[in-house]
């Protein structure tokens, strides 16, 4: 890497502003080096912008590794602050704005604790979603994902092609679906024992 004045003194090198890719309610992200840092990576939101500080060293593949990585520790942290129906609710309506155009309207969504072999669940008759509890804590996508699934049953009742094209507007689907097949395939998993439990 070309030596600068702003490299030698330590200051923090401001990369390009990029748009996620990933689909993201963060409209940008801003990858700042630093040649005083030296193994540390961390990244925390200002406004609508994601800042990510990394070592100044650090290789363009290195940097969208750890980019992802923290994206996703930040969208983790931000949902395990638990929401009540109400912001639920208020979710679920911006959710509708955003990819249904506001055309799906529940007149109720909440949290359950009675749903453990599915996500969520709508009535369409009542305009009704629930989503399970056990959805509190994962990444903020994901809970959206859900939300968002539910939301085009209240449009399309099945599973039929009509209803994954609507899906398809939320660009986070697939990306949530395998987060939610790798939770159900480690929970299939057999216990193996520790040096404790021996």
């Amino acid at each position: 890497m070309p030596a600068d004045p702003l490299h030698r003194a330590g200051t923090p090198q401001r990369s390009a502003t990029s748009q996620p890719k990933d689909g993201s309610r963060a409209s940008a992200i801003e990858v700042r080096r630093s040649s005083r840092r030296r193994r540390t990576v961390s990244a925390y939101r200002e406004g609508d912008r994601t800042v990510v500080l990394i070592p100044a060293r650090m290789s363009e593949a290195e940097e969208q590794r750890w980019v992802s990585v923290m994206l996703d520790k930040l969208a983790a942290q931000e949902s395990k602050r638990t929401l009540g129906d109400g912001e639920l609710a208020e979710r679920a309506r911006r959710l509708s704005e955003q990819y249904f155009d506001g055309r799906a309207r529940p007149d109720s969504v909440r949290w359950v604790t009675n749903q453990n072999t599915r996500w969520g669940s709508c009535t369409p008759a009542e305009r009704s979603i629930r989503l399970s509890h056990r959805l509190q804590g994962m990444p903020e996508y994901v809970v959206d994902y859900v939300l968002c699934h539910e939301l085009a049953h209240l449009l399309v009742p099945g599973h039929g092609p009509h209803f994954w094209r609507l899906l398809e507007a939320y660009p986070r689907t697939e990306r949530a679906r395998g987060f939610l097949e790798g939770v159900v395939a480690a929970e299939r998993l057999p216990h193996v024992p520790g040096a404790r439990d021996e």
